[in-house]
């Protein structure tokens, strides 16, 4: 099959849209696949490659089948043989991610605790003075702005369990 036909842009794939910037989509048959707005027609060019070639499609079908691609695909090779010889690099590697993750995880799961702890003062607070009483925070003291906190995490990773129950 030929290569495609250049847009006015000069590059395949990419077209210029009238406020000034450059899109670009891979089609095929019926799928379109939009990849964004780029500030310049070499740029949606270059993004657009990137994804014909993840999708396998032969480098005629490229605007540049050259020297960016050859380096990427070595990169790519060369990774895979040293993972191949280094695995002991590769496991240090995951479990140093692994941790991260464990400690992200803790921080979040203590930040969340603190939030829900300092709304929980201010609410307190907040009934107290409401009840007729007095409260030991000042009129100007910020932590009454903690009973606006949200408290709820879409983050999750303890599996929904109660962080009260600790």
């Amino acid at each position: 099959m030929p290569p495609r036909r250049r847009s006015a842009s000069g590059y395949c794939g990419v077209r210029q849209h009238p406020n000034g910037g450059f899109y670009a989509e891979i089609r095929s048959g019926d799928l379109r696949l939009s990849l964004g707005t780029y500030d310049t027609a070499h740029e949606a060019a270059r993004a657009f490659d990137a994804a014909a070639w993840r999708l396998g499609r032969p480098r005629l079908q490229m605007n540049f089948p050259d020297r960016r691609l050859l380096v990427a695909q070595e990169d790519e090779r060369v990774m895979a043989e040293w993972r191949r010889r280094h695995p002991e690099d590769v496991a240090y590697e995951q479990e140093y991610w692994e941790r991260r993750r464990e400690e992200d995880t803790r921080r979040r799961h203590e930040e969340r605790l603190d939030r829900r702890r300092r709304k929980a003062l201010a609410c307190a607070q907040a009934d107290l003075v409401n009840a007729g009483g007095r409260s030991f925070f000042t009129e100007e003291d910020e932590r009454w702005f903690d009973i606006w906190l949200s408290t709820s995490d879409d983050t999750d990773d303890d599996g929904g369990a109660d962080d009260w129950s600790d």
